[in-house]
């Protein structure tokens, strides 16, 4: 595949701080990303993904599904199309459900 049809995606994280940018096909989906955000996460960090199910990816103000893939995901802005994306994460945890007794 040429260069010039990866995609450059850096990440958000809740601090303002990034992990990326990652150059990334057309053809990888949300579930990738998010998979490449819980291996690159910081160990720094307070808050933490534990799973790619703890992550929310949200672009041009929209939750992304994991089935979508980046060449969706993307929004033509004419001439700056070859920027970085930036995508904002979110992470959080899943909650574990407690049964009621009654």
């Amino acid at each position: 595949m040429p260069e010039e049809d990866f995609v450059e995606v850096k990440f958000r994280l809740y601090d303002g701080s990034d992990i990326g940018p990652f150059k990334y096909s057309p053809g990888s989906t949300v579930a990738q990303l998010k998979e490449r955000i819980v291996a690159e996460w910081p160990k720094d960090k307070k808050i933490a993904p534990k799973a790619v199910s703890d992550i929310k990816l949200i672009n041009a103000g929209k939750i992304l599904e994991n089935s979508k893939t980046v060449g969706q995901c993307q929004m033509p802005f004419g001439e700056l199309q070859k920027a970085i994306i930036t995508m904002h994460v979110v992470v959080q945890p899943s909650v574990t459900k407690t049964k009621s007794e009654n």
